[in-house]
């Protein structure tokens, strides 16, 4: 599928310039991954858009909040992130598009992405790798059937743990069916 600046910003709701800057990138991203079906773009787009702020960040806003706290050990969450050293919650924050957090995920998505994300987790920031790291991370989870099948809720599960903005997630999804020309 050939993507558009015009098409990104719809799905994504971001600004014209924001889409004009990734496009290139998720466009590379999407056919690396084979994210190709109508349905399949408009939902990762919906989702990059939303967990992105619009395609403005590409890291995890951090406070750190109660929430961010729980990144680092001994709390059971720093373990289901694998996050084994002070500092590990910071450091491997959430990056990329689709937001890689924790240790152990830096670990796996650098092997599939052929990153030294270990030693430089900011090269998720990047706009190429950020949108190489959200396809890459769709393809993982095996999103794609959910997205095919129109199961949006069970995919924003898989994304984010639970259905969090999925108002926002379904609007943009909305959107950038109607750009794709299959609402």
């Amino acid at each position: 599928m050939n993507l558009t600046p015009q098409i990104i910003s719809a799905g994504c709701g971001a600004s014209p310039s924001r889409a004009a800057l990734f496009t290139p990138f998720i466009q590379a991203a999407c056919d690396h991954y084979s994210i190709a079906e109508p349905l399949d773009v408009a939902a990762f787009l919906a989702q990059i858009g939303h967990e992105s702020e619009r395609l403005v960040f590409t890291k995890e806003l951090w406070g750190p909040t109660i929430a961010q706290r729980a990144y680092e050990p001994p709390s059971e969450k720093a373990k289901e992130l694998g996050n084994t050293q002070p500092g590990d919650g910071r450091f491997f924050c959430g990056r990329g598009l689709i937001q890689i957090t924790g240790r152990a995920n830096y670990a796996i998505a650098a092997v599939a992405l052929d990153l030294d994300l270990l030693s430089h987790p900011e090269l998720l920031e990047q706009p190429g790798h950020a949108a190489m790291s959200a396809a890459w991370f769709w393809w993982n989870k095996k999103l794609t059937p959910l997205a095919l099948a129109g199961d949006f809720i069970e995919l924003t599960k898989r994304i984010n743990g639970g259905t969090n903005g999925l108002a926002d997630r379904q609007a943009r999804y909305a959107a950038a069916k109607v750009a794709l020309g299959i609402a």
